[in-house]
C-alpha cells in the first residue's frame, strides 16, 4: 500500500502544469526581464495584434475579389452581342467586384478605339490591384520588424547581464537571471510574431496574384468580345 500512494504521488507530481499555471509562468517570466523587456514585448505583441487585424480584413476582401459569378460573364456577352449596351452597365452596376468594375469601365468607352478601351481597362485594373494589395506592407513590415526588436532585447539584455557581473561582489543565476530573461523571451516573441506574420503576407500575395490573373482573363474575354463583330 505505501508503495502505491507513493508511486501515486509521484505521479501527480509529473503531471503537466494547468492553463491557469502556465499563463502564470509566462508573465512571471516576462516580468522578471525588466521594464526593458517588458516595453518590448508590449510592442512585439500590439504589432501582432495589428498584423492579424489586417490579415483577417485584406483576407476576407480578396476573397470577396476573387469569387466569380459564372453567369456574370456570359449575361454580359449576350447583352453585348444583341446590342443591349445599357444592359450589360447595370449587369456591372449589380457585381461588386473587380472584374464587373473594369468591364463597365470598358462598355463606357464603346465607340472609341480598342486600344482606348484596352488603356481604361488596364488603368483600372492597375487601381484594383493598388486597392487589393492595400496594408500589405505593413504586414511584411512586422515580419521584419518584430525579429529585430527581439533583437534589440537580446543586446540590451546581455548587457544588463554583463553589467551586473561586473559591478556585483558575488555574482549569483539569480543576479543574472533578470538579463538573461529580457534576452530570450524579447528573441523568442519576436521570432514567432515574424515567422507568422511572414506566412501571412507570402498568403496574401498569393491569393491577390490569383485575383490578378482572373482580372487579366476578363480584360482579354472582353477584349475578344469587342472584336468578334469585325471578324
Amino acid at each position: 500500500m505505501n508503495n502505491l500512494l507513493l508511486f501515486i504521488s509521484l505521479q501527480a507530481q509529473a503531471l503537466p502544469e494547468t492553463a491557469e499555471q502556465s499563463t502564470t509562468t509566462l508573465w512571471y517570466i516576462i516580468a522578471s526581464g525588466g521594464p526593458i523587456g517588458v516595453i518590448i514585448v508590449g510592442i512585439q505583441v500590439l504589432l501582432s495584434f495589428v498584423a492579424m487585424y489586417i490579415f483577417i480584413e485584406r483576407y476576407l476582401t480578396i476573397k470577396k475579389a476573387g469569387k466569380v459569378d459564372p453567369a456574370f460573364y456570359a449575361n454580359i456577352k449576350t447583352a453585348v452581342a444583341t446590342g443591349n449596351i445599357e444592359g450589360a452597365k447595370t449587369l456591372c452596376q449589380t457585381h461588386d467586384s473587380p472584374t464587373s468594375r473594369m468591364i463597365y469601365k470598358g462598355l463606357m468607352r464603346i465607340g472609341k478605339p480598342l486600344r482606348d478601351i484596352e488603356t481604361s481597362i488596364e488603368n483600372v485594373g492597375n487601381l484594383e490591384l493598388f486597392q487589393l494589395e492595400k496594408n500589405l506592407s505593413t504586414i511584411a513590415s512586422v515580419s521584419g520588424v518584430s525579429p529585430m526588436l527581439g533583437f534589440l532585447g537580446t543586446v540590451t539584455g546581455m548587457i544588463i547581464a554583463f553589467y551586473k557581473m561586473a559591478t556585483q561582489a558575488n555574482v549569483t543565476p539569480d543576479v543574472l537571471a533578470g538579463g538573461i530573461y529580457q534576452a530570450l523571451i524579447t528573441t523568442a516573441f519576436g521570432l514567432v510574431v515574424g515567422i507568422f506574420a511572414l506566412m501571412g503576407y507570402n498568403y496574401l500575395v498569393s491569393q491577390v496574384d490569383k485575383v490578378v490573373f482572373i482580372m487579366e482573363q476578363a480584360s482579354v474575354e472582353f477584349m475578344d468580345l469587342l472584336q468578334e463583330p469585325s471578324k
